[in-house]
Formats: C-alpha cells, structure tokens, sequence
C-alpha cells in the first residue's frame, strides 16, 4: 500500500489573493453532471484577468498595440461550481517578465473560505500587428500587475 503524496494540491484561502473579480456562471456552463464543465474553469480564468486588465485601463480590445496570446494554462479542481452560483476569482501574479506575466487564479463560490478550483495561465503580450512579444510591458500594464503582486 502505497502513502499518499505530500504535494497533492490542495485548495487556498482568500488571503492568497490580492483582489477579486466577480465571474458570473450562465445555465449553459452546466453539464449534464450538474456543475460547470470543466473547460468553463478556463473561461472564468481568462474572463477575470481581462476584466480586470480592462478596468484598470491596461486592455483596449479594440484599439490596444498589445495584446495577450495565452501559451500556458493549467487547473486543479477541488468543490464542484454549479450555476446559477455566484463565483470571485481571486487574483495574483506570480512572475512578471520582459513581455510575459504567469497569473495564479483561484475561483471561490460566493461566500467561501476555500477556493473550489485553483490554476494559472501565461499570458505572453505581442504586438498586435506583428504578433511579436513586445520589447516591454508598457506602463499601464505594469501599473496594474504590481497590484496583483503580493509581497
């Protein structure tokens, strides 16, 4: 018989994060399970990061010379969400490069001590033309990533 692991991943409170996005679910994310699909946790992922870029004033969708392409995205699940269940994603940035920011996202029913799915994914920002990694972040973006830091 075998002992379990140690580094199993295991679920992180709201103090992990330093600020929260509210994610809305839909009656279509369900599945036929009865809780969100599990390729929703990405959208809820993408969706918050990008909210929360737009309304810090670093994302224009339409206008913006930088954009940000996903290259790595992963997640862990450990309590089911359900629509119509309120969720906050809870935010950090954990690494911040030249032109790359790995984001740690935590999705927590409303209300929660525990987050119910864990994951990260890595944005690296291109020029939206040339779709080349940019040479810096410009500032708006690092304005808005620091806050999402924790010490």
């Amino acid at each position: 018989m075998s002992a379990e692991p140690t580094d199993r991943p295991q679920p992180e409170p709201r103090e992990a994060f330093a600020r929260f996005v509210p994610v809305p679910t839909r009656w279509m994310d369900n599945d036929v399970y009865g809780h969100l699909n599990n390729v929703v946790y990405y959208s809820l992922f993408d969706t918050a990061v990008n909210r929360y870029l737009i309304e810090q004033g670093a994302l224009d969708l339409h206008q913006g010379e930088v954009i940000g392409l996903v290259i790595e995205t992963h997640c862990n699940f450990f309590a089911s969400l359900a629509f119509p269940q309120h969720v906050e994603a809870g935010l950090r940035v954990t690494r911040r490069g030249r032109s790359s920011v790995r984001y740690e996202i935590g999705l927590f029913a409303e209300g929660e001590a525990l987050c119910a799915a864990r994951g990260h994914f890595v944005h690296v920002y291109v020029d939206r033309d040339t779709r080349r990694p940019v040479a810096a972040l410009p500032d708006s973006y690092v304005t808005a990533l620091r806050a999402l830091e924790l010490p």
